[in-house]
């Protein structure tokens, strides 16, 4: 017995009441409000995977004849076999000289080449083409000269020679006649001051040779000098007078002959080592071994690379890249692939770059071929593309590079590996080192990016591709949407980091890097190519699943309003706003921050609510009349217009967490009458999380109580249509539904509402569910239910009272909150209590003492219960919560039962008799 337990002669009030006295700090209704109110969780937007691998999507906003092929027909013949030294990018200022015109009748005779018949039939069109390119040449020269003498009257000495021209002819001695090879052809005969040595960027090629039938006659009478005194013939000794195919090309390449600067041993190790494979290599490209020719290819890099003869050392690389070219031919992936390794080793650029690049791609169209990828270091020459490439100067090989990388990233073995590399690390650095130089002069970035690239020692995929895409965005910052070339760029190279985002392992690389807030300055820039934002978004949707980018994020102070924009100008572009409204989801169930910045984003509210009745009105117009989705038949989730729907609403739901924004929101009627509107087209069976989440937005701003409120205005409307909710083979709606009446039975309206419709036994009965958030919320339904007198009885006769106590003796030990949740309803319910035994009942009575003072013991809370796995943080928050949720409401009800509780039993009244 308590008898010695003095009756409290304060107030009883009821438990939801707010105290006039002792106001509650902030925090304290944060807390509370964190407690009532909850963020919405939902899926990331689904992509389904595209069946061809393309450079652009079946769904781009590109038109196909301004947008690069993904098809295309690439040969030998593309490659330029001149690339031997990088062409010079200084300038030369133009000289002050006027040129004094000269009579026609003064100009020297010039000897010029014999006329060609062209209509005359030869033996082959080829030799024909072979006849008129040479013929052209040597009018070019002839030109050439004539212009000379033009300028200053005086006829041009011959060029100085310079590294990688062809030598000079030898000066004659006087009387005699010029000596000349006797397989010369129409290059050797011209005189060297008519040659005018372009670069591989001006578009040269070496002229092809004409060669008489005379002339391979006399190479058929010399074959045999060519063997040395010994016996031995040139090959075997080293040299060869009669050249192979291979050689024939080095020697009229310029640069890629024998260089003066060439010693012996150089040049026999060229003729040992690496003119044999080359040979073997054009004579098993005839016969068709592949697999012969793909371990010649291994062979001849290892070679090269053993000597350190890869990039740009090799004195012969142009006869090299030329035999290389020419097997550029061979229809077998393996074999290009092999070949395009080599080509990208021996650092090629300009026409040569694009066409490798373009060669790569073409062989990571096909998935059957990502394997290949796999057998050597290819994807690392790949990345050192992307690193060291100029997007300014070879923006259309970056493209097809990144295009293959896009590819080739999607495989999960493919990106393991790439991951392994540490991408992002190095495309961060580029990209800072980049984004320092604020404005850059597009000539200068050449040059920037050699600086950079020699720092990289590493190969780092994703930090490449975030580097180039920084020097794009210097590039074109002025405008809301890229040039072509750099818009191609772009969408490649965010497309590859949008596979790389799928690898955890990289996310924080992004961050690290800086390549979050870089998209973010893209998504500033150039708002208006669809396919770019759509790739950002899509980066965005799987970065802002981490903490810690949705920090780095909401601290942009343009993130917000560049994704609002993005709302505004691509209302109906569905695959874009979803993701849009999913990445601000995220964002705001992060950080009470963001759902302040967020709401108070100019154009926040209107812009959303504009894109919410966009797509209702798009979801009532595709239901039919039977209230069947015509284009949601058969599919088991929600249609593209619910799904839309289900990402905003979640937004507002997370924003409305924030005391300031919630009750802001809870004012706005448009808001509610669209959420009463989608409540009253959908079922919670055909579509559960739009439904559920409505009910969740409606729960979160019901708590915040205002005379302003919309949902105060609405309440009986809203409690009618959760009654739907109860009544659903759905526990997770009845949750909700039991939510949205825990707040909105504060008011008596709504409490004679739900009285009549017999929602309090509904609540009853729910007790019994077994389900702890079921319990929870019901107990939260009756707590506020039981303020009203004539609402009681009801409890006693659905055998509430006794639910309650077996709710607190089966829960309570492992839920104080719960245990505090019975013993509120209880204190309410007993409000006008005379006698514990009349009013809970006598069994009922001697279980609650008993319970009571058991839990109140602090050794029962200091243990802890059989099957439960609490750690010492666990442990901690219990014991807060008993103390201070549990022990109060605990301590006054048990208080109050005691006092009206006796163990005498009542007199009989006397008989009659």
């Amino acid at each position: 017995m308590m008898s010695g337990r003095r009756r409290r002669k304060d107030e009883e009030k009821p438990f939801y009441a707010v105290p006039l006295t002792d106001k509650p700090t902030p925090s304290q209704i944060i807390n509370e409000a964190r407690q009532s109110v909850r963020t919405i969780r939902t899926n990331r937007p689904f992509t389904p995977r595209e069946g061809e691998r393309r450079l652009f999507g079946t769904d781009s906003g590109r038109p196909k004849e301004a947008r690069p092929p993904s098809a295309f027909s690439l040969g030998s013949r593309h490659f330029d076999g001149s690339d031997s030294r990088p062409t010079s990018s200084t300038k030369l200022s133009p000289l002050d000289h006027k040129p004094k015109p000269v009579p026609d009748d003064a100009l020297p005779l010039v000897p010029k080449p014999p006329a060609i018949d062209l209509a005359r039939p030869l033996a082959g069109r080829s030799v024909a083409r072979r006849m008129v390119k040479a013929g052209s040449q040597d009018n070019l020269a002839d030109r050439d000269l004539r212009q000379a003498v033009l300028t200053d009257g005086k006829v041009p000495k011959p060029p100085v020679e310079r590294r990688g021209s062809l030598p000079p002819a030898p000066s004659p001695v006087e009387g005699d006649v010029p000596g000349r090879r006797v397989h010369s052809g129409p290059k050797e005969r011209t005189p060297a001051s008519f040659y005018i040595e372009r670069t591989e960027a001006e578009g040269a090629e070496a002229p092809p040779r004409v060669r008489s039938a005379g002339s391979a006659r006399s190479r058929r009478r010399t074959g045999d000098e060519d063997a040395g005194g010994d016996g031995r013939t040139g090959r075997e000794s080293g040299y060869h007078s009669q050249p192979s195919s291979a050689e024939r090309k080095e020697t009229r390449s310029g640069s890629g002959g024998r260089r003066d600067d060439e010693t012996p041993e150089e040049a026999l190790f060229w003729n040992t080592s690496v003119l044999p494979i080359l040979t073997d290599m054009e004579s098993h490209s005839k016969d068709k071994k592949h697999r012969t020719l793909c371990d010649l290819c291994d062979r001849l890099y290892t070679t090269l690379d053993t000597a350190g003869l890869l990039g740009r050392a090799a004195k012969r690389r142009s006869a090299l890249l030329k035999t290389l070219y020419k097997l550029i031919d061979i229809d077998d992936p393996r074999v290009m692939l092999k070949l395009a390794r080599l080509i990208l080793a021996l650092k090629v650029s300009g026409k040569n770059l694009t066409n490798v690049c373009k060669l790569v791609f073409k062989i990571s169209k096909e998935e059957k071929n990502d394997n290949l990828f796999l057998e050597s270091n290819i994807l690392g020459l790949l990345v050192s593309v992307v690193q060291t490439a100029d997007p300014n100067q070879s923006c259309e090989a970056l493209v097809y590079c990144c295009g293959a990388l896009k590819f080739l990233s999607g495989n999960a073995a493919l990106m393991k590996e790439l991951s392994a590399m540490d991408c992002t690390e190095a495309l961060g650095k580029l990209l800072s080192s980049v984004n320092s130089m604020v404005s850059i002069d597009a000539k200068l970035l050449s040059s920037v990016n050699s600086m950079v690239s020699t720092e990289l020692s590493a190969m780092n995929c994703t930090e490449a591709l975030g580097k180039l895409l920084s020097s794009v965005n210097s590039m074109n910052a002025d405008s809301s949407r890229p040039n072509d070339q750099a818009g191609h760029l772009l969408v490649q190279v965010t497309a590859v980091l949008r596979n790389m985002a799928d690898s955890s392992g990289n996310r924080d690389k992004f961050l690290t890097q800086g390549v979050v807030r870089e998209l973010l300055s893209v998504i500033g820039c150039y708002y208006g190519d669809s396919d770019l934002m759509l790739n950002c978004s899509r980066i965005h949707s799987k970065l802002t699943l981490s903490t810690d980018c949705c920090v780095v994020m909401s601290q942009d102070k343009t993130c917000f309003k560049n994704y609002l924009r993005l709302l505004q100008k691509y209302q109906k572009k569905e695959d874009l706003v979803v993701r849009v409204l999913f990445i601000l989801g995220n964002l705001s169930a992060k950080s009470e921050d963001a759902r302040l910045a967020l709401f108070h984003q100019h154009g926040c509210m209107e812009t959303l609510l504009g894109v919410l009745r966009t797509f209702l009105d798009l979801d009532i117009k595709a239901t039919s009349e039977d209230g069947k989705v015509v284009d949601g038949e058969g599919k088991t989730g929600p249609s593209k217009t619910e799904d839309v729907m289900i990402k905003l609403i979640r937004v507002i739901a997370n924003m409305s967490i924030h005391p300031d924004v919630g009750a802001a929101i809870a004012e706005n009627n448009k808001l509610v009458d669209l959420l009463l509107q989608i409540l009253g087209n959908k079922s919670i069976a055909r579509c559960e999380e739009l439904v559920l989440n409505v009910v969740a937005t409606i729960n979160n701003l019901s708590y915040y109580p205002s005379k302003n409120s919309a949902i105060e205005q609405k309440q009986v409307q809203i409690a009618e249509r959760m009654l739907s909710m109860l009544m659903a083979d759905n526990m997770e709606g009845i949750v909700e539904a039991s939510r949205v009446y825990g707040n909105l039975t504060r008011s008596a309206e709504v409490r004679d509402y739900l009285g009549r419709k017999k929602v309090d036994a509904i609540m009853v009965t729910l007790l019994d569910s077994g389900s702890r958030e079921v319990v929870f919320t019901s107990c939260g339904v009756l707590i506020n239910l039981m303020v009203d007198e004539k609402r009681r009885p009801t409890l006693k006769e659905e055998g509430g009272v006794k639910k309650l106590v077996d709710v607190l003796r089966d829960f309570g030990r492992t839920d104080w909150e719960l245990a505090s949740m019975v013993c509120q309803t209880l204190w309410n319910y007993s409000e006008k209590i005379t006698s514990s035994i009349d009013c809970f009942g006598e069994e009922e009575t001697n279980q609650l003492i008993e319970l009571l003072l058991e839990f109140l013991e602090e050794d029962v809370v200091l243990g802890v219960p059989e099957a439960s796995d609490w750690d010492r943080e666990m442990r901690e928050y219990m014991q807060s919560v008993w103390r201070d949720r549990f022990c109060p409401v605990a301590t006054q009800l048990l208080d109050r039962v005691d006092s009206h509780h006796t163990d005498l039993e009542p007199l009989e009244p006397p008989s009659d008799s």
